[in-house]
């Protein structure tokens, strides 16, 4: 089993766990979550504590078991405190803004893009510029930032497009 595997995950901030039927949903002050659990895996509470443990000897049950034991603990996370990632829009003209469940960009192209917002996310643009995706699902969150980024990619010479606001691009030196 791995290291992660065998860490027990902590209930905190008035979150709850209720497994059953394969199912483990986790609720809390931001929300709640679902997740299905592999036939191989299986979460025993104990108290405020969650175990993960294999139901058989294999080495993808072991190599299940981490990946399962990080789920559940960003499930935990997300519904006490949430994720968020932020995009930063670089280039003249370049602007974002969110009207209801919609995301408009102008982003350079001869049309504004609209992307739709998923559900169980909400997406702030505190400026034309910068983008803010907030929600409970980690994966939801991420997918989404992806998404955005992948309409408009930042180019390596002049580094416009929309980009992580952690992300370093590099630059390359123009022909000569």
């Amino acid at each position: 089993m791995s290291r992660i595997g065998k860490e027990p995950v902590q209930l905190v901030g008035g979150s709850e766990a209720t497994i059953a039927d394969g199912v483990i949903t986790v609720k809390g002050p931001k929300g709640s979550i679902q997740q299905e659990i592999i036939g191989v895996i299986s979460i025993a509470q104990d108290g405020d504590l969650l175990k993960v443990s294999t139901t058989e000897e294999s080495t993808f049950a072991d190599a299940m078991t981490g990946t399962v034991r990080s789920l559940v603990s960003n499930m935990v996370e997300g519904v006490t405190a949430g994720f968020s990632k932020e995009l930063d829009l670089v280039g003249v003209g370049y602007r974002a803004q969110s009207k209801g469940r919609s995301l408009n960009l102008q982003l350079g192209f001869s049309h504004p893009v609209d992307v739709d917002i998923p559900e169980g996310l909400e997406v702030e643009t505190p400026s034309q510029t910068k983008i803010i995706i907030k929600g409970v699902d980690k994966q939801k969150v991420g997918q989404f930032a992806a998404n955005v980024r992948s309409i408009r990619p930042p180019e390596p010479y002049k580094g416009k497009g929309v980009r992580y606001s952690d992300e370093h691009v590099r630059r390359k030196e123009a022909k000569k």
